[in-house]
């Protein structure tokens, strides 16, 4: 049982998610109050890290979400089909006027000291709408899936969220499925309908059902409620703050086999250091750093957690994992757009030392 996880051998779908597609509007480097154009990129915390997986490691992965039957609906449908993802969709009609609708993400690029702004249009929203019951997961499951990933955006979307993840994690569990979940704490989404000490017993909760944890040190504090440690951290790269967190997590979760994230010091918007970390069965692990010039930094995250988890899937050793998300995280940060455009040689170089000389 490699990394005290119990992995199916290969399966029809290796990786499946649940959460809430939307799409985000992105006039670049130009702020919303003057911007004449955008571009726009199918998005998704969740479904970033199914698409990655199937466009870049070539894994067979699919998306447990709402659809509404409406042109941006099919807009967002035609770009879950280009990245290879299979949907199991829970459809929604529009009523012409008010919804629902899918949820609109503007975000700007920003530039040197000007850094990105990133506002909501999630009204009405259609993934907020999911409630326990509205997925078969057994039928799913049986198909053969060795792994589910949610995340706390999806659960702060709503009241009845936060429970359908927990029946999907209970399902998965109870077919022997791996799981995951990337806590991503936003404040603005828990604010409208709970704030921070229910984010706090939402998330709880379902993390007595997970595998494999994402998130950060504030992640932890805030959405967890796990006190920040005595150790005082040098620099963002210094992993101590994290690794003093963990025994905590562990404690009180003690479900949890892995928990891992990115470390990034902004100098400023278009250059980051960069560095991941993990604790995977009571052993840390620590990847490279790197100094990125950045083109796009949303998806990052999602990037890192995207190529760990194929490390962990592909039976890596639990070093190389790491540094394949650290190396996809970083790579990702070079595309415009939310999702990979980075090909798995291309990963791989970069994780084993890679530099950017001219490839011919």
């Amino acid at each position: 049982m490699k990394y005290a996880l119990d992995l199916k051998p290969a399966s029809n779908l290796d990786f499946v998610s649940f959460g809430a597609l939307n799409h985000r509007l992105d006039p670049g480097i130009i702020p919303f109050r003057k911007a004449t154009e955008c571009k726009i990129h199918v998005s998704g915390g969740e479904f970033n890290c199914a698409a990655n997986l199937a466009d870049c490691f070539r894994l067979n992965t699919g998306i447990v979400t709402a659809i509404v039957n409406y042109p941006i609906g099919d807009l967002i449908a035609e770009g879950v089909r280009a990245k290879g993802v299979r949907p199991f969709y829970k459809y929604f009609e529009h009523d012409g006027v008010t919804g629902p609708n899918m949820a609109t993400i503007y975000s700007d690029r920003g530039y040197g000291v000007r850094a990105p702004v990133v506002f909501y249009n999630r009204a009405n929203e259609a993934g907020a709408l999911l409630k326990p019951g509205d997925f078969d997961w057994n039928a799913i499951f049986a198909e053969g899936v060795r792994w589910l990933h949610s995340g706390g955006i999806f659960a702060a979307l709503s009241e009845t969220t936060g429970e359908a993840i927990i029946e999907a994690m209970k399902a998965a569990k109870a077919n022997g499925i791996v799981t995951s979940f990337d806590l991503n704490y936003r404040a603005k989404l828990w604010n409208i309908w709970g704030g921070q000490k229910k984010a706090e017993s939402v998330l709880r909760r379902i993390v007595e059902y997970v595998d494999v944890l994402v998130g950060n040190e504030e992640d932890l504090q805030l959405g967890l409620g796990i006190s920040g440690p005595n150790v005082k951290a040098k620099s963002r790269l210094d992993p101590s703050t994290f690794f003093g967190m963990i025994d905590q997590v562990v404690t009180a979760h003690t479900n949890v086999k892995i928990v891992a994230t990115t470390l990034r010091e902004v100098h400023s918007t278009n250059h980051h250091s960069w560095g991941a970390v993990a604790w995977i069965n009571g052993e840390t692990y620590v990847s490279p750093t790197c100094e990125l010039h950045i083109l796009d930094r949303v998806g990052g995250g999602d990037g890192f957690a995207s190529g760990f988890f194929y490390g962990l899937l592909a039976g890596e050793t639990a070093q190389a994992a790491v540094n394949l998300g650290w190396a996809h995280g970083a790579l990702l940060t070079t595309f415009p757009g939310d999702t990979t455009m980075a090909t798995l040689e291309q990963v791989r170089a970069f994780a084993q030392g890679g530099s950017a000389r001219i490839q011919r």
